[in-house]
């Protein structure tokens, strides 16, 4: 197949103004790299074509009708609102090119940490309990216990995730969501604070052909940001986390994990690869957090190839599966 691949390069947009922390989610030139370098090895011809504008700018040539690509490899994140990673998606469904990962609409809604909490919540399965903070007011709401977790509504890359996400007394909650609700302009969702072990369940396939592929643990070392697995010891993750994999059979917990991030990914309809992010509570019951359904594929710092790392599954089995996956959406 002729694989298009859309992006987002951090070198790019740090060379156009855009700092550290805005860009925090986008691609290093060594992804892109070895994703190609897996597709061409795989057999399958390749073109770079970058973030949404330069998708946009391909599909208005007037030689994109005799050189349309069989399938798009997509991993761009997008830069602007809260459903921007649903663009490129969006863009390509108008075109009828079928793509890799999930619809525009799983990409708007799993964005939204609130809203796919309600549909998770809505179909039993376990999380947390919550509430979407607007406004600072809508904290006096909140109608659960401290302590109380705290993060913008939809970011990723644990932006926004911090040791002071912990609030620990209800008279500081209402003071702490204004200051993210300025930082972030964007709404804030308060959940239970959920103390227990941490797991990142990584999932291949899709529907009822989707399986999980295993999970790791998120230990946080010394030196780390204590209690959460926020933005600076995601960056920094060589030196202050260790992800050590664990099976159903020797970790109870894990068990329950790996059947609740199963039935999350199909409810919501991801598709293809991605992760689930899962917390247990203070009785150790595994918890919903979240779902990553466009997952970073760096071979070494991502978290879905570090679990297949652990694994033994190779690299280039990983981007196999998620084509194969993808392809069976070829016409």
């Amino acid at each position: 197949m002729l694989i298009g691949l859309t992006y987002d390069l951090r070198s790019e947009y740090l060379a156009a103004g855009f700092d550290e922390y805005e860009t925090a989610e986008f691609d290093r030139e060594d992804t892109v790299d070895a994703l190609e370098n897996s597709l061409c090895a795989l057999g399958h011809q390749t073109e770079r074509i970058g973030n949404i504008r330069q998708l946009i700018g391909h599909l208005a040539s007037s030689s994109f009708q005799e050189n349309r690509w069989d399938l798009v490899f997509n991993i761009a994140e997008g830069l602007y609102g809260i459903g921007r990673e649903a663009q490129v998606p969006a863009i390509l469904d108008a075109y009828k090119i079928p793509y890799t990962f999930s619809d525009p609409l799983v990409m708007s809604l799993t964005l939204h940490k609130g809203m796919t909490k309600r549909v998770i919540r809505d179909a039993g399965v376990p999380t947390s309990d919550f509430i979407v903070v607007e406004k600072p007011e809508d904290a006096e709401k909140v109608h659960f216990a401290p302590p109380f977790f705290i993060k913008p509504v939809a970011e990723g890359t644990g932006k926004g995730v911090t040791p002071d996400s912990i609030i620990r007394e209800r008279e500081r909650l209402s003071q702490a969501c204004k200051a993210m609700l300025f930082a972030y302009q964007q709404p804030v969702i308060v959940e239970e604070y959920l103390p227990g072990r941490e797991f990142t369940v990584g999932i291949l396939g899709t529907g009822s052909d989707a399986k999980i592929l295993g999970t790791i643990e998120v230990i946080l070392l010394d030196g780390a940001e204590k209690e959460v697995y926020s933005y600076i010891n995601k960056e920094h993750c060589e030196e202050l986390v260790e992800y050590r994999l664990v099976k159903p059979e020797a970790v109870p917990e894990v068990q329950g994990a790996e059947e609740i991030s199963l039935a999350a990914w199909r409810i919501l309809g991801c598709r293809d690869a991605g992760r689930i992010d899962i917390r247990c509570d203070k009785d150790g019951r595994p918890c919903f957090m979240e779902v990553n359904p466009l997952a970073g594929i760096h071979p070494e710092h991502s978290d879905l190839p570090i679990i297949c790392n652990h694994l033994g599954i190779p690299y280039l089995k990983l981007i196999e599966g998620i084509v194969a996956s993808a392809a069976k959406r070829v016409i």
